[in-house]
Parts: structure tokens; sequence; C-alpha cells
């Protein structure tokens, strides 16, 4: 049983390493080659979890072999574009110019059931809408609208924004961050004195704290449901 029990987690320790190299890829998001290691590398690993008369080795050597053989072709794929196309092949644009490219929908064997399906999960109803669909390597589904059915921004209203930044984690769970304090010149102290206008003493106490772009503060105790600002 313990043999079992560890075997387990050597392999499943190999497989999130293997994996964590691989790329941070969604699944939806993995081209076929790497979706088909990905299934073979779960594949391997399964057969001596559960079969412990089969050498542990004969399970790490295959995806050890596996993950050096997705490198060298996601390298190969990285420097030659014409590797690229064999490899992970070339978007296919199945609505053109409003139009519907009939020829592709067959090629790629994509029915017109499929494609309207994956129009409405880009809120486009109506196909009328469509300036480009083009069906990306991944299988993902790229929409362009037509340029009077895009959505209105202040570019287009000749209206000038501020920059917005990405909110810098101070608090997470009680822990402070101190790098994310450094990036602004800030330190523990100044933290605390702002915390402390809201009657919050022990920063322990904090689930999270956040600084946006404006020097806003952001905060949310533990104990609490809401956050306040």
């Amino acid at each position: 049983m313990l043999v079992v029990f560890l075997r387990t987690l050597i392999l499943y320790a190999l497989v999130i390493v293997v994996m964590r190299i691989m790329g941070k890829r969604q699944i939806g998001q993995l081209q076929p080659f790497e979706l088909a290691v990905a299934i073979m590398i779960s594949e391997l690993a399964a057969i001596p979890m559960q079969n412990t008369g089969i050498p542990l080795v004969s399970g790490i050597i295959p995806i050890l072999t596996l993950l050096i053989a997705q490198i060298s072709i996601s390298l190969i794929a990285l420097k030659s574009t014409k590797a690229r196309a064999v490899i992970c092949g070339k978007p296919s644009i199945l609505i053109e110019n409003g139009k519907i490219n009939e020829p592709v929908l067959r090629k790629e064997m994509y029915t017109l059931n499929d494609l309207l399906e994956q129009l409405r999960s880009k809120d486009m109803a109506n196909i009328a809408d469509v300036e480009f669909a083009i069906l990306e390597t991944n299988g993902q589904l790229s929409i362009i609208p037509k340029s009077q059915k895009r959505p209105i921004n202040p570019q287009d209203l000749h209206i000038s924004t501020n920059y917005e930044g990405l909110p810098l984690d101070f608090i997470v769970d009680g822990d402070i961050n101190y790098k994310n304090l450094e990036k602004v010149k800030l330190d523990e102290n100044w933290l605390r004195q702002e915390l402390s206008k809201f009657n919050v003493s022990n920063l322990k106490d904090v689930f999270f704290a956040s600084l946006d772009s404006d020097g806003n503060l952001y905060y949310q105790l533990k104990s609490e449901g809401k956050g306040k600002s």
C-alpha cells in the first residue's frame, strides 16, 4: 500500500513538473500536438500507478521522452514559419467580408450549426453583423464585427482617458507583499497608517488589500463579506 502511495506521489509530481515546463496554456488553447502530448503523458503516468509490477522507470522515461519531443517541436515551430504551418496548421477564414466561406467550412468539417453556436457564444447572435470569423489553429473562433456593429470606445468619441495600470496586491490572506510595496516606493508603515484610518490595527486580519493606478486603497477583512476603499 505504501509503495502505491509513493509511486503515485512521484508520478503526480513528475506530471505537474512536465506540464509546467510545457507552458501555461489552457486546454482550449493547446495546439493539436500539445494536446496529444498531454493526453499521452496522463496515460503513461496512470499505467505504473495502477500496476506495481511495472517498474517506475518504465513510466518516467516515456514521459521525459515526450517532454523532450514536445520542447523540440515547439522550438522548431518558433524558429521556422514553414515548420510552424506544418506542425500547427494555418487559421481558416470561415466568414470573409460578411459572407460565409462554404468551401472552408466543408474542409474544416465545420457545420453551419457549429458556426452559429460559436457566434452566439461570442455574443454575436446575428451572422449579418460579422465581417470576419477566423478559426484559429487551436480551435478557437475569433470574431471581427462589422465596423458599424462594434462597441463605441472613447477614441471614437475623441475622449482622452487616463492611464490605467494593474492594481498591486499589498496583502493576500494576511501576508504582506513587500515586493509590490517597493515597486511604488512604499513600506509597511505606510500601509499600516492607511489601514488605521479604517480602524484596522492588525494586518493579519486583512484578507486582501490592493492599490490601483489612481492611488485608491482597497481592502477586505477576513470576517467581512465585502470590501472597502
